[in-house]
């Protein structure tokens, strides 16, 4: 069977983070961790990113979720950035903001 490259860590890092959640998680904050999961390929499970992606952490919500807005509406573009941010509705991209904000 061939696997994607990607897919196999990614699928192993969401199971980690998913294990990781603590029971009383609700399922929309799972929800979110899940789609997080495909952000911390590129920059890091804490926001630290240590490859070529930037550093997310020290960031606050409102800055995350106007640059991820800026990437889905084209006004800023990126390597893949402003293709991920299309895949998401803005109340998507704006919990996906506040999981990063939140990292310590």
């Amino acid at each position: 069977m061939n696997i994607n490259f990607f897919v196999l860590p990614t699928l192993l890092l969401g199971c980690q983070v998913a294990m990781a959640q603590p029971a009383k998680a609700s399922p929309a904050d799972f929800q979110t961790t899940l789609w997080a999961v495909s952000c911390m390929a590129c920059h890091g499970t804490d926001g630290k990113a240590e490859g070529v992606g930037l550093t997310l952490h020290g960031k606050t919500s409102q800055e995350l979720t106007d640059t991820l807005l800026a990437f889905k509406s084209g006004k800023k573009t990126g390597t893949i950035m402003d293709q991920h941010a299309k895949g998401y509705s803005d109340e998507e991209l704006k919990r996906i903001a506040i999981y990063f904000s939140q990292l310590k």
